[in-house]
């Protein structure tokens, strides 16, 4: 008997491709691929890429190419069967059971998602053509939506006299209709009716991009019509498991390691459109534990951004005491706060894509320091009070799984409640001050190298190689050539010192007549001084890190020199910008 598609497609939203080819290849991360050695073939150069955005791996030596599945199947001489349970385990599933019912659930969902397909189709395509629909296309350009939006996001309207239903059962049963929750009887009148009548309509995906349930908004004004309504809850749609846009937003896990998780469909559509394509929406409820999970499976650090009024902030409170549980050492949840009466649609259209970036770092939290922040403000300086507050604060923090965590959560919690109570337990003053200074180095440090992006960090690499082993790299000038580097302060540090490196003979750091603070930060967030703590410095090792990172640089290079092209050929479809963009491609398959 076959699987239930919506299980295999759970085990593939949980685990990515090299979460589960990492455990039996070694893999090293190149651009938006991993690379690594075949396991099918006996090789010393890689050959095997495996690609999370597309879901699949790829042996160039042997040609073998596929799934999480097929990747168990070759690899461990499994069955399908056993490939499943495999993988279900290692994604925290229960093993499934098969039953009598699965055979008509198959076919409940074959007709279900028909259905839902069918009506999506027809009211996208109503809106883009129907002249009747002039209102609804008024009110998308009124907020600031074009075409492209639409068609992306597959948005539709329902007028407010809809007569699909009547189409519909000619093919359908009026039960499986029903079952969709795209239709309701209303018994007083015995008639059926369309659930989103006289809203603007957002198709919600599965994370394989078909439709499964449906928000809706009206467009015109009124007293006694809910804004939002989405469709209720059936036997393929849970609110708590999905998210809005996640089967867009989840393949570029590759190229962002942070996610908006924002209140509403228009908030997504709306920030999509001025380019920030890594955002999401829950569904009208509480954040859920699945929500969270989904999320940390593909992305390292949640940033949820609701609304920046009393609701907005209320509903973020509840979605930081519910996910605080949640967190672990790899992972981060923040939260964003606008300006009162603004949302994130309003905010991004107002001030733009890099301002909205901009604005994230700066005044993003932690989720803890959220947590204390509002309880703080809630408390009065007495006894009782602070004893309410502290008491809360240990509740909250002992509900955390990872023990780590809850061990500095916890710390941090303490120490802030004794920076309130400079006088109490006396004898422990000192003990209290030497941590929190520590504490505080921590934060700086910790908030300092949010701000650098992963190309800069990997700069600072470069040049830290090259200050600490300037005779070394004077006698193989000849790989400084052709390094490509994008920050502009970091690209006049090089430049700097490949023409000392070319001119003069004896060198030492102070001569390189750069600024001392500038090499300090350097020295300070270098990743690859930790990597050589562990090695025996030797040059021949030192020289294999340096080509590493220069050839990662370079393939920086090419990813953007590849989306360039991309887009220009998307505009000119010019055989020259094909031609380039193919060799380019290759250029970066050989790296």
């Amino acid at each position: 008997m076959k699987y239930p598609k919506e299980y295999l497609e759970e085990i593939k939203t949980r685990l990515k491709v090299s979460t589960v080819v990492s455990k039996y290849v070694s893999l090293k991360k190149r651009g938006k691929e991993y690379v690594g050695l075949s396991p099918f073939k006996n090789e010393k150069t890689p050959s095997f890429t495996v690609n999370d955005e597309k879901e699949f791996y790829h042996c160039f030596a042997t040609s073998e190419h596929g799934n999480i599945f097929d990747f168990v199947m070759k690899t461990q001489n499994f069955k399908f069967g056993e490939a499943v349970k495999h993988l279900a385990n290692l994604a925290g599933m229960q093993p499934y059971i098969f039953s009598k019912q699965d055979e008509e659930r198959e076919k409940k969902w074959k007709i279900y998602s028909s259905i839902f397909l069918e009506y999506v189709n027809f009211y996208h395509n109503q809106l883009l053509k129907n002249e009747k629909y002039s209102k609804a296309r008024d009110y998308l350009k009124n907020r600031s939506l074009d075409k492209e939006q639409v068609k992306k996001f597959k948005v539709g309207f329902v007028e407010k006299n809809p007569k699909l239903f009547e189409e519909l059962k000619n093919n359908y049963q009026i039960d499986d209709l029903l079952e969709t929750g795209l239709f309701y009887l209303d018994e007083k009148k015995n008639v059926y009716v369309e659930r989103f009548r006289g809203r603007l309509i957002f198709p919600i995906n599965n994370i394989s991009g078909q439709p499964i349930a449906l928000g809706g908004r009206i467009i015109e004004k009124s007293d006694f019509l809910a804004k939002y309504v989405n469709s209720p809850e059936t036997l393929f749609f849970k609110k708590g498991s999905n998210l809005y846009n996640l089967d867009l937003a989840r393949k570029l896990s590759n190229k962002f390691e942070n996610i908006f998780l924002v209140e509403g469909y228009m908030d997504v559509v709306g920030l999509s459109k001025n380019g920030i394509e890594n955002a999401v929406a829950n569904l009208g409820t509480s954040l859920t534990d699945k929500q969270i999970f989904i999320l940390n499976q593909f992305f390292n650090d949640i940033i949820i951004c609701f609304d920046g009024d009393e609701s907005g902030y209320k509903a973020a409170l509840r979605a930081a005491e519910n996910s605080i549980k949640d967190i672990r050492p790899e992972k981060q949840i923040s939260f964003l706060f606008l300006p009162d009466q603004e949302d994130p649609d309003s905010f991004v259209n107002k001030n733009g894509k890099e301002y909205f970036f901009d604005y994230s770092k700066q005044n993003k939290i932690l989720i803890h320091q959220f947590i204390f922040n509002h309880y703080k403000k809630n408390t009065q300086n007495n006894p009782s009070s602070m004893a309410i507050f502290e008491k809360k604060l240990r509740s909250i923090a002992n509900t955390i799984k990872d023990n780590y965590i809850k061990k500095y959560v916890l710390e941090y919690f303490i120490e802030k409640i004794s920076e309130l109570t400079p006088y109490t337990n006396q004898n422990q003053k000192n003990f209290y001050t030497k941590k929190t200074k520590s504490l505080e180095k921590t934060k700086k440090y910790f908030n300092e190298s949010q701000s650098l992006s992963g190309v800069e960090l990997k700069e600072f690499s470069l040049i830290y190689l090259i200050v600490n082993n300037l005779n070394l790299m004077r006698d193989h000038i000849h790989l400084l050539k052709d390094i490509k580097l994008f920050s502009e302060v970091n690209k006049q540090i090089f430049e700097k010192i490949v023409l000392k490196l070319d001119s003069e003979d004896k060198l030492s750091v102070e001569s390189l007549d750069i600024d001392t603070q500038l090499i300090s930060k350097i020295t300070k967030f270098a990743p690859i001084k930790h990597i050589l703590q562990k090695k025996n410095n030797k040059d021949h090792e030192v020289l294999e890190l340096f080509e590493d990172i220069a050839r990662d640089l370079n393939n920086y290079d090419l990813e953007f020199r590849i989306q360039e092209l991309e887009s220009k050929f998307s505009k000119d479809l010019s055989e020259t910008t094909f031609n380039e963009l193919k060799e380019l491609k290759k250029k970066q398959n050989i790296n």
